[in-house]
Order: C-alpha cells, then sequence, then structure tokens
C-alpha cells in the first residue's frame, strides 16, 4: 500500500534511489563509490546512518536530501585492532585477496576479515568496514514510502525489494 504523499515518520517502510560519494582529503574533489536502491525502517532500527535517517524525518516521495558524513559519523574510524597478520600456511585454499574469512575478535565475537594483501608467508586480513576512516557524501530521493508490516518491525528491518530477504 503505497501512499503518494505519506511522510517519513516511526515505522515507515522507506525506499531510496541513492549515491555514496568518497570526500577527498581536499575537501573539493569527490570519488564515487555507490550507487542504486536501498530501503530501510524508519524509527531507530539502525538501518541506516543515524544522521540520515533524521535528515528523512518528514519527506515524501520526490524529496531528496544530500548530506556529508564525517568519519564518525559514517562507517567510523579505521580500528587498528581489526587488523590481524596470519601465516600463510593457516589460510584457507582457494581464498584471494579481495575474499572473506570468518573468525573471531578479540572479545571472541563473529567477525568477518578482508583478505588486503598475501605477501610472502603470512596474509594480512582486515576486520574494518571498506568504508572505514572516510567520509561520505550521501544524496537520495525517496522513491517510496508506506507503513511497515508488523513482521517488519518485529524483524527491524524492510522486507523485499531493495530490502532484506530470508
Amino acid at each position: 500500500m503505497r501512499l503518494p504523499d505519506m511522510p517519513i515518520t516511526q515505522d515507515s517502510a522507506v525506499t531510496l534511489r541513492y549515491t555514496l560519494h568518497e570526500l577527498l582529503p581536499n575537501g573539493s574533489a569527490l570519488k564515487l563509490l555507490d550507487q542504486g536502491h536501498t530501503a530501510y525502517l524508519h524509527g531507530g532500527y539502525e538501518n541506516i546512518f543515524p544522521k540520515v535517517e533524521a535528515a528523512l524525518a518528514g519527506k515524501a516521495v520526490g524529496d531528496s536530501i544530500r548530506l556529508d558524513l564525517a568519519v564518525e559519523d559514517a562507517f567510523g574510524p579505521v580500528d587498528e585492532a581489526l587488523k590481524r597478520t596470519i601465516p600463510k600456511g593457516e589460510f584457507p585454499p582457494g581464498v584471494k585477496v579481495g575474499g572473506q574469512l570468518r573468525g573471531t575478535n578479540d572479545q571472541g565475537e563473529p567477525q568477518v576479515y578482508n583478505v588486503v594483501k598475501i605477501k610472502g608467508p603470512v596474509v594480512l586480513l582486515d576486520g574494518n568496514h571498506p568504508l572505514a576512516g572516510k567520509a561520505l557524501r550521501f544524496s537520495a530521493t525517496v522513491a517510496e514510502v508506506r507503513p511497515a508490516s508488523s513482521e517488519e518491525i518485529a524483524h527491524r528491518h524492510v522486507h523485499g525489494d531493495h530490502g532484506h530477504h530470508h
């Protein structure tokens, strides 16, 4: 049930057309990182950056936003504790640079590590989000707003097109 003039409020299922750029250190140049559609559940469900969610509150289909996000407001700073070096002998066969491995962090919690480099007898892994440490520009246009289903609210995310699939 799409409502063309429905504003984004608590428990709205929102679909956005977006572009994501990296703000380069010189402050003026931009590097395109991603673009497409995404869906999120509005209202503090941590499906989207908090500053983006705040800027979208009250918007409706066709409205647009553009926000510059500091490192702290995006994926956060690079955490050196999430970088690992492991012996190549412990490295699973078939995984290459750019691939991912599942492991645990220093607290014993599950952690996904990106394979950054294979150098001689060691493999360098990084558990940081690939965009950690980067300032970003997030631009979006609201494509759809509808009331979230009770199942989406219970699961804390949007289902279906551009959302989560079970």
